[in-house]
């Protein structure tokens, strides 16, 4: 009796967490600020002006993509001068993979995440912006080589 009455007891003490747990997973989406909205293309050109408006995604008042025409990496205009290999875009987090996955996917710098800028060109990537809590899609389009500084990509929107 007594053997019962303490598997008994595990049995719903086991049931009560797994059911926490899935409502937890559940809330826990429904918490977090995800973009599915259209898709919008991003383009800076070869050779533009990095300090142009018209060549940063601005993205939120936080975060402003653009990329100079050194070779570099992609950074965050509005809160550094130039990109630093490792750590920007400033205030970003990246990923590869898609929102639908976004429980399981492992969030870094951009250049840990993809590796070399150069190889990003189609693959599926989530940005997290980190002031903004807002998770998005990108999937670059292009990316120039040999200190031209162009780029595109299309992103998520509201």
């Amino acid at each position: 009796m007594k053997k019962f009455f303490l598997l008994s007891l595990f049995f719903i003490v086991f049931s009560c967490g797994k059911e926490q747990s899935e409502e937890d997973e559940i809330i826990l989406q429904e918490e977090l600020t995800i973009w599915k909205g259209d898709l919008l293309l991003f383009e800076k050109i070869d050779e533009s002006d990095p300090s142009d408006p018209s060549n940063q995604d601005r993205i939120s008042d936080n975060v402003w993509i653009t990329r100079n025409n050194d070779g570099g990496q992609i950074y965050n205009i509005a809160k550094e001068n130039t990109a630093v290999k490792g750590k920007s875009p400033i205030g970003t987090k990246w990923a590869i993979g898609n929102l639908d996955e976004i429980e399981n996917l492992n969030f870094e710098s951009f250049r840990s995440a993809v590796g070399k800028p150069k190889d990003v060109v189609g693959k599926n990537l989530v940005m997290y912006l980190s002031e903004d809590d807002i998770y998005l899609s990108v999937k670059f389009k292009s990316w120039s080589q040999g200190q031209k500084g162009g780029f595109s990509y299309e992103r998520s929107t509201p």
